[in-house]
Order: structure tokens, then C-alpha cells, then sequence
């Protein structure tokens, strides 16, 4: 298909994807030390400090470091949004871009503050 073909064509809104298999096998290949630390636990600065300040606790541990220190982060990627998307702090926050025109879909990152593991744990269409 051309690109002028494809973007012509109607949007579709994709469904939800879980993305728990790739996250097994991340912690598969760390235990059995085909990746290091270093490679599984590399949250970037922007990540970590959203992390800090807007994550929403979790029930589960850190598969790498055991601490009980993880948290999710939401991110909303779309038209009229930073390239890095936007994090997202309230419920409020994405109520307001549920009401703009547009594709937008929702990353939760899980983020574990005291070893920097992090990993995407499923994208949602916001609808």
C-alpha cells in the first residue's frame, strides 16, 4: 500500500495488548544471566522521576531486586500530545484527552524505584 493509500485509509482503534510474555522472558534471561542487570534495570531519568512523583503503587514485588518498591506509570501517546507522550497524573487528566478528537493509546509501565527495573505492561486504546 502507498503511503498516500495508507493514510487515506479509515483508523482503526486497536485493542488492548499485553505485553506479560515479553516481560517473563526478560526476567528469564536475567535469572539465567543472558542479560545483566544493568540491561533489565535502565529506567531513564524521565521515567524514574515520574516513577517518584506520579506512580500509583503496586501489589507485587521487583522481579529483579525483590523490593517492594515498584509502581505504574501511565503515559498517552496521540495527536496534539509531547513526542514522549504524557504522563498521566489524575483521573482527571484522562478524562480531558478521552473528550479530544483522535487516536490516543495508553501505556502502563511498571517501575521499580530502588533498582530502576522497568518494563511496558500492556497499551489500551483510550476510548
Amino acid at each position: 500500500m502507498s503511503r498516500d493509500a495508507a493514510s487515506a485509509a479509515p483508523k482503526r482503534r486497536t485493542g488492548a495488548l499485553d505485553y506479560g510474555l515479553a516481560r517473563e522472558r526478560t526476567i528469564h534471561a536475567y535469572k539465567t544471566g543472558e542479560a545483566t542487570r544493568s540491561e533489565v534495570c535502565d529506567a531513564q531519568s524521565e521515567l524514574m522521576r515520574n516513577a517518584l512523583n506520579c506512580g500509583v503503587p503496586s501489589a507485587d514485588r521487583c522481579p529483579i531486586c525483590k523490593a517492594n518498591s515498584v509502581v505504574e506509570v501511565l503515559y498517552v501517546f496521540g495527536p496534539r500530545l509531547p513526542a514522549g507522550g504524557r504522563c498521566i497524573v489524575t483521573n482527571k487528566d484522562l478524562e480531558r484527552i478521552r473528550r479530544w478528537q483522535g487516536d490516543f493509546v495508553a501505556y502502563d509501565v511498571e517501575v521499580c524505584t530502588d533498582c530502576k527495573w522497568n518494563h511496558l505492561l500492556r497499551t489500551n486504546p483510550v476510548i
